[in-house]
């Protein structure tokens, strides 16, 4: 009976978090597996207890009926088509919609074919990683593609990369949030003896110190409304920048230039992290009550997804010309509503961040721990880490507060990979056999392209950020 309520508890939880149409779960995968934890965790507790105490114990088939309940949430599938696609959307709508009028306005409207064209490959790549799951119905995340194509090898690299996709978003979170905060304050002025920072980083150290408590938290429901929210703040943001270039007096006039080669590089990471949302598209599939119809909740979700950044890179550029910021909310008129509305959304986002992105090492910490030690140690030590990482993400994006460089720097070197490169060449070993040459050479034309473009954006922007840096010191 506790088993049959503990899973109940969860499935009510699940359906509320990814299938209720109110609430776009768009990194639904860090709750499921946070959920699966703390149910493991409290039967190997009891078990242990059961032992200490000499009692008679059935702790294995409880552990057994547990890991059968797991699995069968698992593999419920109860997301219809709609649900599937507000799923997608949700994820892939974020922080790279802040940067796209700016990437169009220096690449040229020439560049806007590589926006397109990258929405059209990650949706072909996201069509053949639910083929890819098709054929092993043991798969369920990103991490179980990787090991299935490439054994051990396989998962530990696709997990490197999706924690580093992680923590380097969050950085960029954060130095959004430094460079908004100051709009928001307007007029405030602030600063500590002994210590040479400006109001803008005061501002920020303070906004991460009021989040980091986030970082300690394990019940479920608030984590999922802090996903919430932040998908809430993205559509915001979107729907604000839209009102501007409606109602906000702004003539959209400037001229874009048509092609700027040399800038094509940087502005291709920027691009290619608008897309970055594969690593959960596992789980929007096996939610799915007709995975058949996956292809086609990507295809629409992908086509709306790039239709709105197209919209939003050139109404920004349109608006703002040369001068647009590499954040529009930057340059957005600083008197009206809905620049105000913006600032707030932005400002809110990266802190309803911390405690859900931290959630997939926090698993994988617990998992490592001793199975004796007890929950306040286990706690403490989570506790600890999170606080420990959030402070190297606050120091990082204080060091090197260069939006777009960073942004970029993310999309190139992780986002491409995870995106584009692995799960063609997930798809070529899982699937080659029954794959005709046309399709070989297509997923290998994707991996080349992919990897090219990856490590020339890694470079390119790697060396702008150093550039920039630098200056800054010397200035």
């Amino acid at each position: 009976m506790a088993v049959t309520t503990r899973t109940n508890s969860c499935n009510n939880w699940y359906s509320c978090l990814t299938l209720n149409h109110h609430q776009v779960a768009s990194e639904s995968v860090h709750g499921a597996r946070f959920a699966q934890a703390r149910l493991a965790e409290k039967y190997s507790t009891k078990c242990s207890v059961c032992v200490e105490e000499n009692k008679e114990c059935k702790c294995t088939d409880h552990t057994s009926r547990v890991a059968i309940a797991v699995t069968e949430h698992h593999v419920k599938r109860s997301s219809s088509f709609t649900h599937s696609v507000i799923n997608m959307i949700g994820m892939l709508i974020g922080l790279g919609q802040l940067s796209t009028p700016y990437a169009l306005e220096n690449g040229g409207w020439a560049s806007a074919f590589l926006l397109i064209g990258l929405g059209i490959m990650c949706a072909y790549t996201s069509h053949i990683i639910g083929k890819c799951l098709d054929k092993d119905s043991s798969s369920k995340s990103y991490q179980d593609l990787g090991e299935q194509a490439f054994g051990t090898k396989g998962r530990v690299l696709a997990s490197t990369f999706i924690y580093l996709e992680i923590f380097f978003a969050l950085v960029s979170y954060t130095i959004s949030l430094s460079d908004n905060l100051p709009l928001v304050f307007a007029g405030v002025h602030m600063n500590l003896p002994y210590l040479h920072i400006s109001t803008a980083q005061l501002l920020t150290v303070i906004a991460v110190l009021v989040a980091l408590p986030s970082v300690w938290l394990r019940d479920l429901s608030t984590i999922s409304f802090l996903s919430f929210g932040g998908i809430l703040m993205s559509f915001l943001i979107f729907a604000m920048v839209l009102s501007t270039a409606a109602f906000g007096g702004v003539s959209a006039n400037q001229s874009i230039p048509v092609l700027q080669l040399r800038k094509i590089p940087v502005i291709s990471g920027l691009y290619a992290f608008s897309y970055a949302g594969h690593i959960v598209f596992p789980n929007i599939y096996t939610a799915m009550k007709d995975p058949s119809k996956f292809t086609k909740v990507s295809i629409t979700s992908f086509t709306i997804v790039t239709i709105l950044y197209t919209c939003l890179a050139f109404t920004g550029a349109k608006l703002f010309g040369p001068s647009v910021s590499s954040q529009i909310t930057l340059s957005m008129p600083p008197h009206q509503i809905a620049t105000k509305i913006a600032l707030w959304a932005t400002v809110l986002t990266p802190m309803t961040k911390y405690a859900l992105e931290f959630a997939p090492f926090a698993i994988q910490l617990e998992q490592n721990l001793p199975p004796s030690m007890g929950r306040w140690s286990r706690t403490l030590i989570r506790g600890s880490v999170g606080s420990i990482l959030l402070l190297l993400i606050l120091a990082l994006a204080l060091s090197a507060p260069y939006f777009q460089y960073v942004l970029s720097l993310t999309g190139s070197l992780v986002s491409i990979g995870i995106s584009v490169v692995f799960p063609s060449a997930f798809y070529l070993k899982i699937c080659r056999r029954q794959l005709p040459k046309s399709v070989v050479v297509l997923n290998l034309l994707i991996i080349i392209f992919g990897m090219i473009i990856g490590i020339i954006g890694t470079v390119s922007s790697s060396r702008s950020l150093i550039q920039s840096i630098q200056r800054g010191k010397s200035s």
